[in-house]
């Protein structure tokens, strides 16, 4: 049987250069993984600020109509209030712990690399 090199030795950077080209790649992963968990956090932010501006509208037209008249329009209309504010809640938080989180990984990675904490400041 012909002697095959195991998976993790053709991976191996084969030179200082690749090394620190494979650094930057993954630090490149990384920054648009945290680019992504901004960009998912701006729209839980704009998720949430719609359901403010329709109970603003409701609340400053109330004068207009009478409550239990249109009952079954606005039961609906806060049941997906409710939703998208949960909705947005999730999304918001779950943006705020990733980012948190390549953050720490990033740290690392500067810690550990000195072309990183020289590149990336």
């Amino acid at each position: 049987m012909p002697d095959a090199e195991s998976p993790a030795a053709t991976l191996a950077p084969k030179s200082v250069a690749e090394e620190e080209a494979m650094i930057l790649g993954a630090m490149q992963l990384l920054l648009a993984e945290k680019r992504t968990a901004l960009s998912g956090l701006r729209t839980g932010i704009a998720i949430f600020a719609f359901p403010l501006s329709v109970l603003s509208v409701l609340v400053a037209t109330s004068k207009l109509y009478e409550a239990d008249r249109v009952l079954h329009w606005l039961l609906p209309l806060l049941a997906i209030t409710v939703g998208l504010i949960v909705l947005a809640i999730y999304m918001v938080t779950r943006s705020i712990r990733r980012l948190w989180h390549y953050d720490r990984v990033i740290r690392d990675y500067k810690r550990k690399h000195a072309i990183l904490a020289f590149l990336v400041g």
